[in-house]
C-alpha cells in the first residue's frame, strides 16, 4: 500500500522538484494509521527510489515554519544543481518523518534532534542534552542516531534557537525584559506554541521548572505560525514561541523576552541524513557540508525576512541565494 497525499504548492515550472504539504491535524493522524499499516512503504513512489551513486530521488522533509521552508529550498537548491531531483515535504512536527522514517535529508537542529531523540529512548523523565557547544551536543546523540540509521553531517556556525515573545504593550505595562521577569511577576500564562512543546526542557517544562512561569496550559497553535501571533496578540495566551530569527515580530508589536538562564541547548543548523541513503549517495555530505560552512545566522534572519515581511516565495529566495553564494556550478 502507498500513501498518496494531496499538493498543496505548485510545482514549478522550471525543475522536476515536487512539494507537498500535508494537511494537519486531521490528515497526520489519518497518514499515521495508513503508514502503519503499511510498515516499509515509502512516501516516494517506487519509480523516485534513491539511485546509488551520485543522482537520483531524494526526499527532503521539514516542518512547516518560515525559516525551516527557505532552509528546505536551499537544500534542494544545492542539491539538484549536484544532479538530484529532490522532493520537498513539509509536516507538522518530527513525529512525522523521524517515527516513519520516510526521508533522505531532513534541515535540522543539533540540540532539538538530539533532545527528541532523547525522549523517544529514555522518556519524558531523561535528563535533557543542555550542552551549549554544537559538536559536543553532536557527540552526546550519536548512540541515538545509529540505534535509529541515522546520520548528523557538519553543524554550521548559523543558530536558530527557540525563543518566546509577548506583547509589546504587555512587556511596557510590567516591565519585562527577560523570562526571568515573566516568572517573578507570578501571573498564570498561557503558551501559544508548537505541539511538542509540553514536557520539554527548552520549552513548557524548562519555562516552568527554570523560569518559575505559572503555565496553566500549552496551546498547540504551532511554531512561529500566524494561529500563534493571532493567540498572543488576541490575549488568548500571553506568551508564544517562536525563534530567535524571527524577523516579523517588531512590525506586528511583539518582543522577545530575554532567555536569561539560558535554557536553550545549542542548536545550531546540521543536515539529518538516513544513513543508507547517505552510504548509497556518499557525495551528498560534501554537498550539504560545504552549505552548512558558508550558511550563516544572518543569511536566514534576512532570507526568513523576505519570506515573512516582504512575502516572496520561499524557493525562489532561496535558489537565489544559493547562486549568488557561489555553492552552484
Amino acid at each position: 500500500m502507498r500513501l498518496i497525499l494531496p499538493a498543496r504548492s505548485p510545482r514549478s515550472p522550471r525543475t522536476t522538484r515536487r512539494t507537498r504539504r500535508f494537511a494537519l491535524p486531521a490528515l497526520v493522524a489519518a497518514a499515521a494509521l495508513v503508514l502503519a499499516s503499511c510498515a516499509g512503504d515509502d512516501l516516494a513512489s517506487d519509480d523516485d527510489a534513491p539511485a546509488s551513486g551520485a543522482g537520483g530521488a531524494v526526499t527532503i522533509v521539514n516542518q512547516d515554519f518560515p525559516s525551516a521552508n527557505v532552509l528546505s529550498w536551499i537544500y534542494a537548491a544545492v542539491l539538484e544543481d549536484a544532479g538530484y531531483q529532490p522532493e520537498v515535504l513539509f509536516v507538522g512536527t518530527r513525529d512525522v518523518y523521524i517515527q516513519e522514517g520516510n526521508f533522505d535529508v531532513a534541515p535540522e537542529y543539533v540540540g532539538g534532534i538530539a533532545n527528541y531523540l532523547n525522549l523517544q529512548e529514555n522518556g519524558a523523565d531523561a535528563p535533557a542534552f543542555t550542552q551549549t557547544d554544537p559538536a559536543e551536543m553532536a557527540e552526546a546523540a550519536q548512540p541515538l542516531l545509529e540505534s535509529r540509521g541515522l546520520t548528523l553531517l557538519d553543524t554550521s556556525e548559523a543558530n536558530d534557537a527557540n525563543a518566546y515573545f509577548v506583547t509589546q504593550e504587555f512587556a511596557d505595562a510590567n516591565d519585562l525584559e527577560t523570562l526571568s521577569d515573566l516568572g517573578e511577576l507570578g501571573e498564570p500564562v498561557v503558551l501559544a506554541a508548537a505541539r511538542d512543546c509540553e514536557g520539554r526542557a527548552d520549552c513548557e517544562a524548562g519555562l516552568r521548572d527554570e523560569y518559575g512561569i505559572d503555565i496553566t496550559r500549552v496551546s498547540p497553535t504551532g511554531f512561529a505560525t500566524v494561529q500563534t501571533y493571532e493567540a498572543v496578540l488576541n490575549g488568548e495566551a500571553q506568551l508564544g514561541q517562536t525563534s530567535t530569527i524571527d524577523p516579523s515580530l517588531e512590525s506586528q508589536g511583539l518582543v522577545l523576552l530575554e532567555d536569561d538562564r539560558q535554557i536553550q541547548p545549542a542548536q545550531n543548523l546540521v543536515p539529518l541524513v538516513d544513513s543508507a541513503f547517505l552510504e548509497a549517495n556518499p557525495d551528498v555530505a560534501d554537498v550539504l557540508n560545504a552549505l552548512m560552512a558558508e550558511l550563516t545566522s544572518e543569511d536566514v534572519t534576512e532570507l526568513t525576512t523576505r519570506v515573512t515581511v516582504d512575502r516572496e516565495r520561499a524557493e525562489d529566495v532561496a535558489r537565489e541565494w544559493v547562486e549568488s553564494s557561489g555553492l552552484t556550478d
